[in-house]
C-alpha cells in the first residue's frame, strides 16, 4: 500500500521585533490553530510550559494522560487546536455514525477539555481511488481554522469551509477542484489550507497518472488563492505544469518583510515559488536540487519534489527536497534562502549558479542562496554514510537560532539556523515521516516503530530520553493550552501534568 502525505508535515516570537507582521500574526492566544500553528508553518511553540517530558500510554500504568480519544485507523491530518475544539482528519473504518459507511474521509471534531466526540464530516470516493483516492487512507488534509470556521482538503480534492460555532458543522462553501479547475490528484490529494489575509492558499495535488508517469491535466492548477468568504479562486498557477514528477502533497507557506508578503509555494518539479500574496504575480523561483541530477520514478534518481512543508524565520525561507516515502531513502538537499533578494535575470530565478553551493562566490552574487546543507559527502568515506542528509517528509522546526530536522531514514540533525552548521546529529535506528516539534524547551520527534524521542534543545547533544507509543508516529506532536496532543493514528492522546 502506498501511503502518501506531506508531514511533514513549518518564526512565532521574533516576529513582531523584527516587523513579519503577519508571521506572528496567527498565533494570539494558546490555540494552534492550522499545521505549523501559523503562517510561517515553524513546528515550534514559544507560548507553552510545563509539558510533561514523560508519560505512559499502556494500559494499567497510564502516567499523564489527561484523555484519549478513539480515531478511525489511519489518520494524517492534525490535529489542530481551536476555540475549545480539536479537529483531525482520519478514515471511516471505525464509523462514529451507524449511517456513515463504507470507505469514506472522515473530518472528526473533540471537545478540547477532555475529548469527547462532538460531530464529523463526511466525503465518499472518487470514481477510481487507486488512482486518484487512494483506499481507506481518509482525509489527510490538516485543517485550519480561523473565527468559527475551518477550511481543509477533502480526499476528493474539494477545498471546503465549514461553519463549526454550532451544535453541528454547516457547509459554507465548497470549491471541487476535480470538476471546476480540472485537477487530477496522484493517489490523493493532501494539501493542507494557508490562511492569510483574506485569502486561503492550497496546493491543488494536481500530479501525474501513476501508471503513466505523465500529468493529465498539465494545464490545470497547482497553486490556488480563493476568497475565504466566497470560495471563489481570487488567482491561480499551474506552475509547474507538465514537469510535475508524481504527486505535489506539500503546503505553502507565507513570509513577509518591509510590509511585503509573499506565499511560497514547493512544486512538484523540485522548486519553489514565490507569488504576492495578494496579485499572484510570480516574484521569483528557486531549484532545490543540484543541475546535475535527474528524477527517475521508484526512487531510483537523485532528484526530487518536495514534500516537507517550507517554513518561514526572520524573513528566510526554509526548505527541504524528499520523494515518496514507499520510494526509500536517497540523497537529499536543504535550503535556507532569502526570497527578498531581488533576482538580476529575466527568468527570475534565485537558484545558485553552477552547482555551486557557496553563498559567498561571485558566481552567486544574484543567486537567493543564504545556506546549503545534504548531497554526497566528498571525498567518498571508506566507511559509513556516503551522504550528510537524505530525503525528508519532515518539517523542521526552528528556536533560538537552531534548526532541527529528520531525515526518512531516520537521522536527526541540529544546525545552526543562520549559517547552516552543524552542531549535533542522531541516529533514530528507525525511519520517520514525522517532523520535529520545539515546546518548552524539549524537541519531540516520533519514529515508525512508534518511539518519541525527547531531546533537550541546544548547541551541546544530550541523550534523549524515550516514550514507547506502541503504534507508529506519522505526524508531529502538538502542544496547546498546557496539554500536547499526540495522533498515533488510530487514537488522539492528550498529555498533561496534574
Amino acid at each position: 500500500m502506498r501511503l502518501l502525505v506531506t508531514l511533514a508535515a513549518f518564526p512565532l516570537v521574533c516576529g513582531i521585533l523584527l516587523g513579519y507582521f503577519p508571521e506572528a500574526a496567527q498565533q494570539t492566544s494558546g490555540d494552534w490553530p492550522m499545521f505549523g500553528g501559523s503562517v510561517s508553518r515553524n513546528q515550534a511553540n514559544e507560548r507553552e510550559k510545563n509539558i510533561p517530558g514523560s508519560w505512559n500510554v499502556k494500559k494499567g500504568a497510564k502516567k499523564n494522560v489527561r484523555w484519549e480519544a478513539d480515531l478511525g485507523t489511519v489518520a494524517y491530518g492534525g490535529p489542530i487546536i481551536s476555540q475549545g475544539k480539536i479537529y483531525v482528519g482520519t478514515n471511516n473504518e471505525r464509523p462514529r455514525d451507524a449511517k456513515v459507511t463504507g470507505d469514506r474521509g472522515i473530518i472528526m471534531c473533540f471537545r478540547e477539555s477532555d475529548g469527547s466526540f462532538l460531530w464529523q464530516l463526511s466525503h465518499d470516493k472518487l470514481p477510481e481511488p487507486d488512482l486518484n483516492d487512494w483506499p481507506k487512507q481518509g482525509i489527510g488534509s490538516t485543517p485550519a481554522a480561523e473565527d468559527n470556521k475551518i477550511f481543509y482538503v477533502s480526499n476528493k480534492a474539494e477545498l471546503v469551509c465549514a461553519k463549526t460555532d454550532g451544535t453541528a458543522p454547516v457547509i459554507q462553501w465548497q470549491l471541487d477542484m476535480v470538476k471546476e479547475l480540472g485537477v487530477y490528484p496522484c493517489f490523493l490529494a493532501i494539501g493542507s489550507p494557508l490562511v492569510s489575509g483574506d485569502k486561503v492558499f492550497v496546493v491543488t495535488g494536481n500530479g501525474v497518472d501513476p501508471n503513466k508517469h505523465v500529468a493529465p491535466a498539465p494545464d490545470a492548477p497547482s497553486f490556488i488563492a480563493v476568497d475565504k468568504k466566497t470560495g471563489k479562486v481570487a488567482w491561480k498557477s499551474n506552475l509547474p505544469g507538465k514537469n510535475i514528477m508524481e504527486g505535489q502533497w506539500s503546503n505553502p507557506v507565507a513570509v513577509s518583510k518591509g510590509g511585503k508578503t509573499q506565499v511560497v509555494f514547493p512544486g512538484g518539479d523540485g522548486w519553489l515559488y514565490g507569488f504576492e500574496q495578494d496579485s499572484g504575480k510570480l516574484q521569483w523561483k528557486f531549484d532545490c536540487n543540484p543541475k546535475n541530477t535527474e528524477f527517475k520514478p521508484g526512487g531510483r534518481g537523485t532528484r526530487s519534489y518536495i514534500m516537507a512543508t517550507p517554513v518561514a524565520f526572520e524573513g528566510k525561507i526554509y526548505s527541504g527536497t524528499g520523494n515518496n516515502p514507499d520510494d526509500g531513502p536517497g540523497e537529499g538537499h536543504f535550503w535556507c534562502l532569502d526570497p527578498f533578494k531581488t533576482p538580476d535575470n529575466p527568468q527570475l530565478d534565485l537558484s545558485p549558479k553552477d552547482n555551486n553551493f557557496d553563498p559567498k562566490a561571485a558566481v552567486n552574487k544574484g543567486s537567493g542562496l543564504v545556506w546549503h546543507y545534504g548531497g554526497k559527502i566528498l571525498p567518498k568515506p571508506e566507511k559509513g554514510r556516503e551522504i550528510s542528509f537524505g530525503r525528508t517528509l519532515s518539517t523542521p522546526a526552528i528556536h533560538d537560532g537552531l534548526i532541527y530536522l529528520a531525515e526518512l531514514d531516520g537521522y536527526f540533525h541540529c544546525l545552526d539556523a543562520q549559517t547552516g552548521e552543524k552542531q549535533w546529529d542522531h541516529d533514530l535506528r528507525d525511519g520517520t515521516w514525522a517532523s520535529p516539534y520545539y515546546v518548552d524547551g524539549k524537541v519531540f520527534i516520533g519514529t515508525d516503530s512508534g518511539d518519541i524521542y525527547i531531546f533537550k534543545h541546544g548547541r551541546k547533544k544530550a541523550e534523549p530520553d524515550k516514550v514507547e507509543m506502541e503504534q507508529p508516529i506519522k505526524g508531529p506532536l502538538v502542544a496547546a493550552n498546557g496539554a500536547l496532543y499526540i495522533n498515533t493514528g488510530t487514537a488522539l492522546i492528550a498529555i498533561a501534568g496534574k
